[in-house]
């Protein structure tokens, strides 16, 4: 068990590039009588397994207190590798406002450096629920627009905008406030 954590984050890493090799290269893959609306399919299901795997690490470390440096470093990673190959599987198959990932993609780098330089500074600004929801919402987006099957996609899409753009703002603020007291 104290190694599942990290097994999870690893295959991950895993599924965020077999996504992106699916977007890539479904042509290949499927076969000629197969319709290649399955791609849509097979995208979401690799997607949606892969968030579980997110929920699941972050869940068991917590209920069994199994904490590594490893893990510190590696699942906030695999997150980002897995929102960037969907985003990018979602413009190669041009179902996302390429400002839209943009916005999405440039607060998730935004807060990676701010991390490091929290971790280097000793400071600790604990997560929010703003990034739990911006979580959820970029998942349900992402879920949506890779299925492709429901027309809102696009709307869910700017709803993850929103809460992502104010989560970054709210993490933000945070360790302004904490580098200040």
């Amino acid at each position: 068990m104290k190694h599942l954590p990290n097994i999870l984050s690893i295959s991950r890493i895993f599924l965020a590039i077999l996504l992106l090799f699916v977007a890539l290269h479904y042509d290949v893959i499927l076969p000629d009588f197969v319709d290649k609306s399955w791609v849509n399919y097979l995208t979401c299901l690799i997607f949606c397994v892969a968030s579980l795997t997110d929920f699941f690490d972050g869940y068991i470390a917590r209920e069994y207190r199994v904490h590594s440096r490893f893990g510190e470093v590696f699942d906030p990673l695999a997150d980002k590798m897995l929102i960037l190959s969907a985003f990018i599987a979602l413009l190669i198959l041009d179902r996302a406002s390429p400002w839209a990932v943009f916005l999405i993609l440039s607060r998730e780098f935004f807060i990676t450096g701010l991390r490091v330089i929290i971790a280097g500074s000793g400071a600790s600004v604990a997560a929010s629920a703003s990034g739990k929801y911006k979580t959820g919402a970029q998942i349900a987006a992402i879920g949506f627009l890779l299925a492709d099957f429901f027309p809102g996609g696009e709307v869910l899409l700017w709803v993850a905008v929103a809460l992502t753009l104010y989560s970054g703002a709210d993490y933000t603020i945070k360790y302004v406030k904490s580098i200040n007291v």
